[in-house]
């Protein structure tokens, strides 16, 4: 199955800026759609952006014009550059990908550990 790692996450102060990175690996498996989602301990976790197979992106609209989502030319890697960060922003932030085997058949969810964000003064 596909198996996604999340790096980037860190301590930073409102108003500051962090990078997102998410890798995905998998033997035979198609990954079409790669998203990110974020929890707060005590919360539901809460949908933050997508990029689609064909590289349309979609955002939450707490996030929308301060986040920016894309992958690479490969479409395995998702990123995930977050600007003039909020206390409200911090969580736990996830890796989530559609997949495929053989990029046909039932389509199938994975999800990475997730890398914390902090927003704090």
């Amino acid at each position: 199955q596909v198996q996604l790692v999340e790096s980037g996450g860190g301590f930073v102060q409102p108003g500051g800026s962090l990078s997102l990175s998410c890798v995905a690996s998998g033997n035979s498996y198609c990954v079409y759609d790669m998203m990110w989602y974020r929890q707060a301990p005590g919360k539901e976790r809460e949908f933050v952006s997508t990029v689609t197979d064909d590289g349309t992106t979609n955002y939450a609209d707490s996030v929308k014009g301060r986040f920016t989502t894309s992958k690479d030319i490969a479409e395995k890697t998702v990123y995930l550059q977050m600007d003039s960060l909020k206390p409200e922003d911090t969580g736990m932030y996830y890796c989530k990908t559609l997949s495929r085997l053989y990029c046909r058949g039932t389509a199938r969810a994975d999800w990475g550990q997730g890398t914390q964000v902090t927003v704090s003064s």
